[in-house]
């Protein structure tokens, strides 16, 4: 027999319940193996469920199976826009060392728990806070096209009555002065968040190069690991078998369910000026990271 939904009241209190005892219990938690910093609307989302596939790679706390229609959870964005909720607080995310033994019983080998944040490859202080508070976190990133990434950003906010100009290009021309000064208050000013320089920086958050450049100042090369959205997409089982290398676990075949592709967005068609104007605005960028990481990419 089904049984009736929970009051909306009553699972916000089981909510501030469990995060106060995960906070109460934070010198029980191991901080995070590895951290998913971006990109936003990169294929950050479908990496890390597909991930939560891979029986030694853990949920956070709690589990969705806690929480009545519960996903579970992916990013805590503690570097970001929670860092004076304090370390209690971020810790209290993480499965307690108990867990993992239990975790590392069945799995038969390592295991591993990390949070994907995607604001963290572009925010500003983000890299700083986390080489200082967990330095032995392995960073993991997947960058997708940096032209379709800008458009699916835009289209995410408008399909969530969260952007007011109804062409992309005119969110495009007004980036700039939307962004004037929100980076240096973010810099200057304890706990300021800016909902332009996160939700807004539809052209710069693809400007990929300096921001991995901001990472590698706090984390050495060989334990940074980039991935290109298209090619995950066109065969995750090799990107998570990369992964877990990386991140030192046994490998293990994925299922079916696995490869969904989560926030995808409705196709639509981007005016192909606006695409030549954005391909030349991204190919100094491009042609840096490809001398960064070593490669080619597909999108160049």
């Amino acid at each position: 027999m089904n049984r009736p939904p929970l009051p909306a009241p009553m699972i916000s209190a089981g909510r501030t319940a469990i995060r106060r005892y995960g906070t109460a219990t934070a010198g029980l938690r191991p901080p995070p193996d590895f951290l998913l910093i971006g990109a936003k609307r990169g294929g950050s989302t479908s990496l890390y469920y597909t991930l939560l596939d891979h029986p030694a790679i853990m949920k956070l706390f709690p589990a969705a199976r806690l929480l009545p229609k519960a996903n579970d959870t992916k990013g805590v964005h503690y570097f970001d826009s929670s860092y004076e909720r304090g370390t209690a607080w971020y810790r209290s995310h993480f499965p307690s060392a108990a867990a993992r033994r239990r975790a590392r019983a069945r799995a038969g080998g390592d295991v591993a728990v990390g949070e994907g944040s995607p604001y963290y490859l572009f925010h500003p202080l983000a890299a700083e806070r986390a080489g200082r508070d967990v330095p032995d976190a392995r960073i993991l990133l997947i960058l997708r096209d940096p032209v379709e990434r800008a458009f699916s950003h835009y289209r995410e906010r408008r399909r969530g009555h969260a952007e007011d100009l109804v062409t992309f290009e005119d969110a495009l021309a007004a980036e700039e002065e939307r962004l004037a000064g929100e980076r240096e208050r973010i810099m200057a000013e304890t706990g300021y968040t800016s909902y332009a320089h996160e939700q807004q920086s539809y052209r710069a958050q693809g400007e990929y190069a300096p921001h991995l450049r901001r990472w590698l100042e706090h984390f050495p090369r060989e334990r940074v690991h980039v991935l290109v959205a298209e090619e995950f997409y066109a065969d995750p089982q090799t990107a998570v078998n990369e992964i877990a290398t990386f991140l030192g676990l046994l490998r293990a075949p994925l299922s079916p369910a696995a490869r969904k592709v989560w926030n995808a967005a409705p196709s639509q068609e981007l005016k192909p000026a606006t695409r030549r104007r954005l391909a030349a605005h991204y190919a100094p960028f491009n042609a840096d990271l490809e001398a960064l990481l070593g490669r080619t990419l597909p999108w160049t």
